[in-house]
């Protein structure tokens, strides 16, 4: 029986992250995985991250992926794959099949960092081929690089179905509607705001009546539901897919510490059964901690930290640094989890009805109600201003932990100050150069930059653009507002690209000024 001085179990953003921190310490590591490729949902995930320079914003999931891994090697970290834990006994023996063999390891700790796995619901024909989970839509995607279905029906409005959605769109499959029993929104409003300015409608107090099809899916019906979930007669639709995706949350993976005789809980906040632990991953039995989505279901951001944390936790119970050094790294990564932890989607606001921003301001009904900001709503919030020239528009209407714009501007254009859920404001005495970083950077797509009146009775607007094939300057079309609805004629002035925007593109069209404050996406003319 081999000995470590650390076992992990997860090789995703909690493992490998709790690895590093221990490694670095002089532990020696093992991380198991039963997954053919390490990463864990990180090498899934194309879209930019959310939070500061710290919690690695603006950075892709699938980069920060590779750099963890990379990490991981230099601090002499073994990580085996293809290796699925399947026992963890109360002396820290922990069981693991490989192939046909069956071998067991000691671990003078053990830290578990299973993550979750997807929630489903059932109505008839929910078991028919083209029923899947949104997670295995990304797997499929980024992963294997294979279409899930042409025509797709999203069921959940969370961050998940939400930045899966507008995924599927860059891929080329048709989402023909977004669906959710909640009446309101349940994830960033600009991931549903970037869904909306593409044409996608969202169906809230709506579910699923049934798939249709013999031996696949060929159509869904939906109908609205009443404040107690109940079908209301009268209010079916039909939408011909091929494909139904759901994204109905997740629960912690948590089998493991119920095994070895952790103490467990029923915390629906947590998202389901969950070890009992204190805010550092310590569970009930010494020397066995927890990091990430197992121990409570939170963002890829919340989860290397609490790794870091798990890791740096180990390294001091089994006597490779001292308590006065811990203290001190804890309470470095405790300021940088509360950073992510604030604003309106904090854990501690979970099943809240917010109200306003923290600057009072109203929160967008529309957005919550139909996945988007209204033209009379848009102008109420700070980011959204006038000006002679180009100058950006902020539509960043939720207080979320996120700044990358106020660091990409190198004129100090934006601010968002020391709080980092503060709706980002322009600075009246800075001057916009049009270099589009603030709009590349954003992580919600939500920053625009706008010259209202450009001498000839036109405006121009630079927006964020990830679809291919890129349109050619002087390509006509349509310029579709918040709702994805066109509302006027554009042409594309220019379209950059740079190294320093990694993918996002920088459209900039042209379209008559009584527009410049309401075209927010550029369709070709088929």
């Amino acid at each position: 029986m081999k000995r470590y001085d650390l076992i992990i179990v997860g090789a995703g953003p909690a493992g490998l992250s709790a690895a590093i921190e221990a490694a670095k310490k002089g532990l020696k590591v093992i991380v198991f995985d039963e997954n053919e490729k390490p990463g864990g949902q990180l090498f899934k995930q194309i879209h930019k991250f959310f939070g500061s320079k710290e919690h690695r914003a603006k950075i892709r999931g699938f980069v920060i992926g590779k750099q963890l891994l990379e990490e991981a090697d230099a601090a002499g970290v073994k990580v085996e794959l293809n290796a699925t834990v399947i026992g963890l006994y109360q002396d820290k023996e922990v069981v693991v099949k490989k192939g046909d063999e069956i071998r067991h390891f000691k671990g003078d700790s053990v830290i578990i960092a299973t993550g979750a796995a997807e929630n489903m619901v059932t109505f008839p024909g929910w078991t028919l081929p083209g029923v899947i989970g949104a997670g295995a839509a990304q797997t499929m995607l980024n992963l294997h690089g294979i279409l899930p279905g042409k025509k797709i029906l999203m069921l959940g409005s969370g961050n998940v179905g939400l930045v899966v959605s507008f995924q599927l769109m860059q891929c080329g499959c048709d989402v023909v509607a977004l669906v959710d029993a909640a009446p309101r929104v349940g994830g960033y409003g600009v991931h549903a705001s970037k869904i909306s300015r593409c044409g996608v409608p969202f169906y809230l107090s709506h579910t699923i009546v049934k798939a249709e099809g013999t031996d696949h899916v060929s159509g869904v019906t939906i109908a609205q539901v009443d404040d107690k979930f109940k079908f209301i007669p009268g209010t079916e639709k039909h939408f011909d897919v091929d494909t139904i995706c759901m994204a109905v949350g997740l629960s912690p993976m948590s089998q493991l510490l119920k095994m070895a005789g952790c103490k467990m809980e029923d915390n629906p906040k947590r998202g389901g059964q969950v070890p009992i632990c204190d805010e550092y991953g310590r569970t009930s039995l010494p020397g066995v901690l927890v990091a990430g989505d197992v121990s409570g279901i939170e963002e890829a951001s919340s989860a290397m930290i609490e790794g870091r944390m798990a890791g740096l936790v180990a390294a001091e119970y089994l006597g490779f640094m001292e308590k006065d050094e811990l203290d001190a790294s804890l309470k470095e990564l405790d300021d940088a989890l509360m950073g992510l932890r604030q604003g309106m989607f904090a854990p501690s606001n979970r099943g809240k009805k917010i109200e306003k921003t923290e600057e009072g301001i109203d929160i967008s009904s529309n957005l919550l109600k139909k996945g988007f900001v209204s033209d009379d709503e848009i102008e109420r919030f700070p980011g959204v201003t006038h000006r002679v020239g180009v100058h950006p528009v902020m539509e960043c209407t939720q207080n979320i932990p996120c700044n990358p714009c106020q660091d990409a501007c190198k004129k100090g254009c934006i601010s968002i100050g020391d709080n980092i859920t503060s709706l980002p404001v322009v600075v009246n005495d800075a001057a916009c150069i049009n270099c589009g970083m603030c709009v590349a950077s954003c992580s919600g797509q939500a920053i625009f930059l706008v010259d209202e009146d450009t001498g000839d009775g036109m405006a121009t607007v630079t927006l964020p653009y990830e679809f291919l094939p890129l349109p050619e300057p002087g390509t006509k079309g349509k310029g579709l507002g918040r709702d994805g609805k066109a509302v006027c004629d554009a042409v594309v002035v220019s379209v950059k690209t740079s190294k320093a925007f990694d993918k996002t593109n920088l459209l900039t069209m042209k379209v008559p000024k009584e527009y410049a404050m309401k075209a927010r996406f550029f369709k070709a003319e088929v």
